[in-house]
């Protein structure tokens, strides 16, 4: 597998980046329509800005913060080498929002409704920058099990690592996010946009399909026994099901 997207010159552009570029670039576009929609398009273009530079410091940092092998100043720097958490970079990204909406006097809610559908599509075509970098590949496999899945040859041959086959884990959760991201345009067309729907639905549809994909990793970043990324999706679904649920009782007492 070549990790290698192109070389000019002395500089080495990566598949790994050109996949992250290229996920950051549609999700600005389904962000920014839907911003645009609700006159809130400059607002969005602003923090879409800040949310990408502590989006990746987040992830950076989460990865290095847990994962068991030493970085020293140089090597955390390397991100085209792989090593970005997406849960990192969602719970910096949302902390950004945080701060962002209350400066700015908006919602909150509204604001990562925005956002959701955008931030799927791009997890959806980021982790097949997992795929050119060979990592966040799951346990081994047959390669008649890959066979019997009908996958295309260049998937297969690709999780051939290490003398073995593996699970296309970085395939799984990419399937999972494009119909998470189909699934979220359609709740929020069902719903009208109602504050804080789409959000709770993202938390929920990509925590339930992060705690089982995640099992079968071999790479998962651990507190002593248990998978962060797991004890995580735990908590999203919650937070999901939590919010969900209030704002189903409070419709309940605004039609009374």
């Amino acid at each position: 597998m070549d990790r290698v997207f192109i070389h000019l010159g002395n500089l080495t552009i990566y598949w790994y980046s050109v996949m992250i570029l290229l996920g950051v670039l549609v999700a600005s576009f389904v962000i920014l329509k839907e911003a645009k929609r609700n006159n809130m398009k400059e607002y969005i273009e602003n923090l879409i800005f800040y949310i990408l530079i502590f989006g990746i410091i987040g992830a950076r940092l989460y990865f290095v913060i847990f994962y068991e092998e030493k970085y020293n100043l140089i090597s955390i720097l390397e991100i085209w080498n792989g090593g970005l958490a997406i849960y990192g970079g969602i719970i910096a990204g949302l902390l950004t929002v945080i701060y962002f909406a209350k400066k700015h006097k908006q919602s909150i809610l509204k604001t990562t409704d925005i956002l959701a559908p955008g931030l799927i599509i791009a997890q959806a075509i980021g982790r097949w920058g997992n795929f050119f970098n060979q990592e966040a590949y799951g346990t081994s496999v047959t390669l008649s099990y890959l066979k019997s899945k009908h996958l295309p040859n260049f998937i297969i041959d690709g999780m051939y690592i290490n003398g073995a086959y593996h699970h296309p884990t970085f395939l799984y959760e990419s399937v999972w996010c494009l119909l998470g991201f189909i699934l979220l345009l359609i709740i929020r067309k069902l719903t009208n946009r109602k504050k804080g729907i789409v959000t709770y639905s993202y938390f929920i549809w990509y925590g339930i399909g992060r705690l089982f994909i995640e099992g079968l990793r071999t790479d998962s970043l651990y507190i002593g026994s248990i998978r962060v990324s797991q004890l995580v999706s735990i908590i999203l679904i919650i937070i999901g099901l939590s919010g969900l649920i209030i704002n189903f009782l409070n419709s309940l007492k605004k039609s009374k």
